[in-house]
């Protein structure tokens, strides 16, 4: 994320995504009711005062939105903002729908009433830290998986499984492992498209040691390997297993799903000792927070976006109030495992700085 300009005593901000991963930190970070500024594509129609107008024209202008919905459009890469447009030249006008089409290297101005502090954060960490997406590759004796590991979770996109024929068959076996190590290999290439995209390689037992020896003959995807480690399950499950354990460290040193990961499973460890020291669910959490007593405020993306009016009040009051008892607060993306944890508590949860009834 590039940071253009920014005005927090006036409440804007200016900037401009680089990466897949800032449409993410848009994506939660822009409101209902924030108004957004971009330049833009409009059609205005001529001589509507007749019947029949004529066939209109589209011209580009910058517009200002009060925002209604925003929506992250993975198929085109881009983030989509609707709302009703609130400034603009006299020939467009005010109070009718528009929709701003976000794209990589494409500026835009946030303004809101009040900036949050995990807003801010989210911005700058973005703009510091230049997240390369990581290819995961899970692959045993009964297939493989293949993921791509970016800032808000694990795209799987592609999978194969496989029967190998038994031990006493080891020719065969020796050739159909070669044919799964081919097809894997010819996925990477897809998925990578030419790319130099960092390999991380996951495995239960001999296959994954026996993969990597075959990717001799490939130097130029060997050479792109930044670990290998051992996992207990297979394919899709293996790769979250190696998110949920830390395994993966070193690949996701800079990134944020880590210290998701993290911070879900030691909510559910506590839960689970039953220390008193975790809270989830709205009225519970809003008691922990009258203690003073949040060490750690957890929601999901989605149960922010997706809350009422009033709710998104209480929440954004709940959240001010946490920061200024120097609380740290956790957006969990639901693109990944720890995300989905976290919904099946309701969405929002606190690690608590001691114990409470």
């Amino acid at each position: 994320m590039k940071i253009i300009r920014m005005d927090i005593k006036h409440g804007s901000v200016i900037l401009m995504p680089e990466t897949l991963d800032d449409f993410w930190v848009l994506y939660n970070v822009i409101d209902r009711g924030d108004t957004v500024y971009a330049r833009t594509r409009r059609e205005i129609r001529l001589n509507e005062r007749y019947s029949r107008p004529e066939k209109g024209r589209r011209i580009t202008a910058y517009l200002g939105l009060k925002v209604e919905d925003v929506k992250w459009d993975r198929s085109m890469n881009r983030l989509r903002i609707h709302g009703i447009i609130c400034e603009a030249p006299e020939e467009i006008g005010e109070g009718s729908h528009h929709t701003f089409n976000i794209t990589l290297n494409k500026s835009l101005k946030i303004v809101k009433e009040n900036w949050m502090k995990h807003q801010i954060d989210q911005i700058r960490r973005a703009a510091e830290k230049k997240i390369k997406p990581t290819l995961i590759i899970s692959i045993d004796d009964e297939g493989y998986c293949i993921g791509i590991l970016r800032g808000f979770g694990v795209e799987i996109r592609a999978e194969e499984h496989i029967t190998l024929p038994g031990k006493t068959r080891s020719e065969e076996r020796r050739r159909a492992l070669r044919e799964l190590f081919k097809s894997a290999v010819k996925a990477i290439d897809e998925i990578r498209g030419g790319g130099k995209m960092p390999i991380v390689i996951l495995g239960l037992g001999y296959v994954k040691n026996e993969f990597v020896k075959y990717l001799e003959g490939r130097p130029e995807i060997k050479r792109s390997i930044i670990d290998v480690k051992s996992v207990n399950s297979t394919g899709k499950a293996g790769i979250y297993e190696a998110l949920r354990s830390g395994i993966l460290s070193k690949a996701l040193k800079y990134m944020r799903i880590l210290k998701e990961a993290e911070s879900i499973e030691e909510l559910l460890k506590r839960l689970g000792k039953g220390r008193g020291d975790v809270t989830y669910g709205i009225r519970e959490v809003q008691r922990a927070n009258s203690l003073g007593a949040i060490e750690k405020l957890l929601l999901t993306d989605s149960y922010l976006r997706e809350a009422s009016d009033d709710e998104r009040r209480i929440l954004e009051d709940l959240m001010r109030e946490v920061e200024e008892k120097r609380g740290e607060i956790i957006i969990v993306s639901t693109e990944h495992e720890a995300g989905a944890k976290l919904s099946s508590l309701g969405g929002i949860a606190a690690l608590l700085r001691f114990p409470i009834e």
